[in-house]
């Protein structure tokens, strides 16, 4: 395992460090190392990474230089701060680029994330805002950049992440905020297809599309339809997908627009039914499978990379805050969530496997060897 988890470290020398000269008794390779494997073992703050180290120093000692000593949490907690989340980015890309394998068609989903206690009311800061790109076949979360929240600065970071991936043939989705004719002709520029949530903030282009699909003559040839149904929990879930490329009425303002579509959902839990629609855009061509494949997909974020962040590794209630520490210790926790997603031999919960890493150092490097 040495050579593997040398060949981890490498994809990270290429950070620069903040730090001055004189004043470093750790290398920086070795505190982002250590930063990793706390993090993959369920580690949760400084205080606890330090002690987590403590009892793994000569484990540690064996892959990088400790000739100073464990880092205390006082050091870690000042390199997260001053560390340049792009120099990070830097070192999280490069590991991407070496396990991500794109496929065609592949669905890339884009949304944001709050971490809702990273904010500082005494200095005014607001809580961080990230927006992240998910590859849903390789279950890999690819990248994040920092937003300010408000729509418009929202906006520009799906730019600025749009412009850090290889769309290629892929199919990205993003919800209602990022349905604008300038983030899809992004997309197009950029050889992907989209498929936009439609909403109230395009005003009366939803109501174009709203008015469309709740037409009773609309005959069934103008559209393709797929209906799925799930059972489980008490619950009925019922949802059928309508996509249809008669849009002339459109007046071709969207680039590389060929579609709109419609998905209903019909919730029935006992005796209650709630039945809800939702409308689309989409560069994609008639096919109501394939527009719920990328639909389902986008839904994912939120189930695998969101809800998980929150319930296993407790990322709403990290009060990390200091300058650049959030950021780069939430770009930390995607890429050991990466990491244990890379894992796909075991069926075992990712709280489990966190605790295997913390209990059995041969674990550890397994995950850590699956480059």
């Amino acid at each position: 395992m040495e050579g593997s988890i040398d060949q981890f470290l490498g994809h990270f020398r290429i950070i620069r460090d903040p730090r001055i000269e004189r004043r470093k008794l750790h290398k920086l390779e070795s505190i982002l190392f250590i930063s990793v494997c706390g993090v993959l073992s369920g580690v949760e703050n400084w205080v606890e990474l330090e002690e987590f180290a403590e009892t793994r120093k000569d484990w540690f000692a064996r892959h990088v230089d400790l000739r100073n000593g464990i880092p205390s949490h006082d050091t870690f907690a000042r390199v997260f701060a001053q560390l340049d989340p792009k120099e990070f980015e830097k070192g999280f890309l490069n590991w991407i680029q070496s396990v991500y394998q794109k496929t065609q068609g592949e669905v890339i989903a884009v949304d944001g994330k709050t971490i809702r206690r990273s904010h500082d009311k005494g200095k005014g800061q607001g809580p961080l805002h990230l927006v992240e790109a998910w590859a849903a076949a390789n279950h890999l979360v690819l990248a994040q950049v920092k937003s300010e929240g408000a729509a418009g600065t929202e906006i520009e970071a799906m730019m600025k992440l749009l412009g850090m991936l290889d769309v290629k043939k892929c199919i990205v989705t993003m919800d209602a905020m990022g349905c604008h004719q300038e983030m899809a002709g992004r997309i197009q520029d950029r050889g992907g297809d989209y498929v936009l949530s439609l909403k109230g903030n395009q005003g009366i282009l939803h109501e174009e599309v709203k008015t469309y699909w709740e037409d009773p003559k609309l005959p069934g040839s103008e559209y393709d339809e797929y209906e799925t149904v799930e059972k489980g929990h008490g619950r009925i879930e019922a949802r059928r997908y309508r996509m249809s490329s008669h849009i002339e009425w459109m007046e071709d303002r969207w680039p590389g627009l060929q579609s709109v579509g419609m998905v209903e959902s019909k919730r029935t839990i006992g005796e209650s039914t709630t039945i809800e629609q939702r409308y689309y855009l989409t560069s994609l061509p008639r096919n109501a499978k394939e527009m719920a494949k990328a639909i389902r997909a986008h839904w994912e974020i939120e189930n695998k990379v969101h809800w998980c962040l929150d319930v296993s590794f407790r990322e709403d209630h990290s009060r990390v805050r200091v300058r650049y520490a959030a950021q780069n210790l939430a770009l930390l926790r995607r890429l050991t969530l990466n990491i244990l997603r890379k894992d796909t031999a075991s069926k075992r919960s990712l709280n489990i496997k966190r605790r295997l890493a913390s209990w059995k150092p041969e674990y550890l490097e397994y995950l850590l060897s699956l480059n």
